[in-house]
């Protein structure tokens, strides 16, 4: 009886290649499913941006959006005025915004942000370990952080300005576009 990964991958007749895939699917699977889940307490983290520092101490009692995104990014070009809208809308409400760039210069975001201002805290990939901890290979990702610590939500790729009020929502902070409602 021929292995299942036989018919799956016929071109990879010898039992050690099969293997080999075999432990990459996985592999990639196990990493898939490690990052943090919605209702689970945040993974400790330290972020600084300019003259600040931010943790899981210095952000209790508040709600964290936390946005990663990249210069190359045309979802997150697109996103972002309403992203800093939000941020700057809902601050008073207890919203910290925390744009974070992933795997760039501080250089290249500095020009970047020279000709598309941001109105946010911008963390740079090398001043966090979030990146790392919330899988960052797409971009945007939301992630957000209720007063408790704990993850409110995530998404994962653009969706739009009504559902990262949504996602704001979900950690108890509702938008003046949704009270009226």
């Amino acid at each position: 009886m021929r292995s299942l990964l036989s018919y799956i991958f016929p071109m990879a007749a010898s039992t050690s290649l099969r293997a080999a895939i075999l432990c990459v699917l996985i592999l990639a699977s196990i990493c898939a499913l490690a990052r943090p889940k919605d209702k689970e307490p945040a993974p400790r983290f330290n972020a600084t941006t300019t003259g600040e520092k931010f943790n899981n101490e210095t952000i209790k009692g508040k709600v964290v959006l936390l946005e990663f995104w990249t210069t190359w990014c045309g979802f997150c070009a697109d996103e972002a005025a309403f992203v800093d809208k939000i941020g700057h809308d809902l601050a008073g409400k207890g919203l910290i915004l925390l744009a974070i760039d992933v795997g760039e210069s501080k250089k290249t975001v500095k020009k970047y942000l020279e000709q598309h201002p941001r109105n946010c805290k911008i963390v740079m990939m090398e001043d966090t370990n979030l990146a790392a901890m919330y899988q960052a290979n797409v971009y945007p990702i939301y992630v957000v952080i209720d007063r408790d610590g704990n993850i409110a939500g995530t998404q994962r790729g653009a969706g739009g300005e009504e559902a990262l009020r949504s996602l704001i929502a979900r950690a108890g902070i509702e938008s003046a576009d949704d009270d009226a409602n």
